[in-house]
């Protein structure tokens, strides 16, 4: 009896120590389940989640603060240098103001506006408000490990005396003050190179890496600016031209601190900018009686001897301009080419339409690329929902000084668009550009040849008749020799068939536009149904190709297109002078 008690006993220990293992695994494989879901939920925690979480003491420096702050570990340790900057302002102060007065004066001249004589300063002190910084931060330096790159976010409502003594071309001189002046901004100092002398470094370069708010008043003492009609717009244009031409990144100020050279921290080009402003499409109207009168402006840099205009297209809110401009790059990866377009108002001034950006770091040295850019009404506003048309864009980046690894389709001795550097030989050298010096002779290339258009097909096009049918046909046009040819009528069909070959002599390819259209024919009238306006810089590139276009200014349908290329190049001097 004992002994089938024993035997009860430990079968019933066994089958219980089983059970309970087994509930166990159980449980710590639940667990681990949840830590891991857990450790997912922390790892998409943003910092605005965990401040509804924790109260702010609890905080980390690293969460507390944003990516640029990352490198002050408190509120405390960034107050402490706002601290001890209010207590050596007035020896900064007395430093910067002969600084300032030494470097932008002569670029005040250089600015001055047509209406204006002269404009040099009277009084120049930053007044007794230090700036404040709000953020630090160590970024890499541009070239490689020899120096140390900091940008520091400032901001400076200051309460400076600041007198511009101004002649005005009608022999008036006007004292005028700047005054109430809010900054907002991001500097950066350059520390280069690192050397083993104290203070371990030769020599500091300073520029404005990001304007974000620039805001000033202007007060004539004993008078009122606004008795003097566009003064008071060409002096602000002034102040805002030479603030950015003296301290804006990329331009740098160097101040050495050993002796030693210290050129290569200065702003130097590396390459140039082609740019073809092509044309926009479906731009807001702005005029109350017709339609607009675009024209665009572009920049890189916002100052007057950089800033680029193209003509002005009358009545038209799907502008053809199809204009070349070339632009010098100075740094390519923090740049960007700038486009505005206005509604030309003529004596009124222009108005806005929208305007837009391209990073030149998106572009592909020797590649030329095509874009379409959307306008928006503000650059720095994130978000616009309202739709101001479209500007379409070819661009080539190149550089100067490339290296042997990169294939270089341009030569030093031509004078070419984005297209014509494209175009250049293959076989010529690899070789080092340079900035041209002046007067010296250039080569232009004309590029004349035989374009042949086959119309092969249409597909989709909108109805446009009662019985729901079209009876299209297409016109086809070289905008610059205004020769045109067309296409047969298709009867009653919505996908023509055409396939109709047209050949175009071509005198400058470079410069020459394709606009195709499509018609609606009918006995009495022709109803247009869309087009299609495109350069010539694809079918010069690739030589033949096929493919399918939108047609634009339509609700639905597409061409079916083949395009091919035969070239003759011709070779011209001119003189730069």
């Amino acid at each position: 009896m004992a002994f089938f008690f024993c035997v009860f006993l430990g079968v019933s220990i066994g089958i219980g120590l089983i059970i309970a293992f087994a509930r166990y695994g159980k449980i710590r494989s639940t667990r681990r389940t949840d830590l891991a879901r857990t450790i997912a939920a922390f790892a998409r925690l943003t910092v605005q989640d965990s401040r509804k979480i924790l109260p702010r003491q609890f905080y980390p420096p690293w969460v507390v603060f944003s990516q640029r702050q990352k490198l002050i570990s408190s509120q405390i340790q960034l107050g402490w240098l706002n601290v001890q900057l209010e207590k050596i302002w007035p020896s900064v102060d007395e430093a910067a103001s002969e600084l300032i007065r030494a470097s932008v004066e002569p670029i005040l001249e250089q600015y001055t506006p047509a209406i204006l004589s002269s404009m040099k300063f009277d009084k120049l002190t930053l007044g007794t408000v230090a700036p404040q910084f709000t953020g630090i931060s160590v970024v890499e330096c541009e070239s490689g490990a020899d120096g140390i790159t900091m940008e520091m976010d400032m901001q400076w409502d200051g309460n400076p005396n600041i007198v511009l003594n101004i002649n005005t071309k009608l022999g008036v001189s006007l004292p005028v003050q700047v005054k109430d002046i809010g900054f907002t901004g991001v500097f950066r100092l350059i520390f280069k190179p690192l050397v083993a002398q104290f203070p371990c470094f030769g020599a500091v370069a300073y520029s404005l890496r990001e304007k974000r708010d620039l805001d000033f008043t202007l007060k004539v003492i004993g008078g009122d600016l606004s008795s003097i009609p566009g003064v008071s717009d060409a002096i602000e244009e002034t102040i805002r031209n030479a603030v950015e031409d003296s301290i804006t990144w990329p331009v740098r100020n160097i101040v050495p601190i050993l002796p030693g050279d210290y050129s290569d921290l200065e702003l130097k080009p590396v390459g140039t900018l082609d740019v073809k402003l092509v044309q926009a499409k479906e731009l807001t109207n702005k005029d109350i009686i017709g339609k607009s009168d675009p024209f665009a402006v572009l920049f890189i840099r916002p100052l007057p001897d950089k800033t680029k205009r193209s003509k002005t297209i009358d009545n038209q809110l799907n502008p053809i301009w199809n204009e070349n401009f070339e632009f010098i790059v100075e740094d390519v990866s923090t740049q960007y080419l700038t486009i505005k377009v206005f509604d030309d108002e003529g004596v009124q001034g222009a108005e806005l339409i929208g305007c837009a950006q391209l990073a030149l770091k998106e572009l592909e040295p020797g590649k030329v690329k095509e874009v379409w850019l959307k306008l928006v009404k503000d650059l720095l506003v994130q978000r616009d929902n309202k739709y101001r048309g479209q500007v379409q864009l070819e661009l080539l980046y190149n550089p100067y000084g490339t290296d042997s690894t990169f294939k270089n389709p341009f030569d030093a001795d031509f004078s070419l668009t984005s297209l014509e550097k494209a175009l250049k030989s293959p076989n010529s050298e690899t070789e080092a550009l340079a900035p041209e010096k002046a007067g010296q002779k250039k080569r232009e290339v004309i590029v004349r040849g035989v374009l042949s258009v086959m119309v092969i097909s249409g597909e989709n096009l909108p109805p446009v008749d009662f019985n729901g049918k079209a009876d299209p046909f297409v016109v086809l046009t070289m905008k610059k020799s205004e020769t045109k040819s067309k296409t047969r009528v298709a009867n009653e069909t919505l996908n023509p068939v055409w396939n109709q070959t047209f050949d175009f002599v071509v005198e400058d390819a470079l410069h020459e536009m394709l606009i195709i259209e499509v018609w609606d024919h009918d006995t009495f009238r022709k109803e247009k149904i869309g087009r299609i306006v495109m350069t010539l810089t694809r079918v010069l590139l690739e030589g033949e190709f096929q493919d399918n276009f939108t047609i634009d200014g339509a609700k639905s349908g597409k061409l079916h297109l083949h395009l091919k290329w035969s070239p003759q190049l011709v070779f011209r001097d001119r003189d730069t002078k």
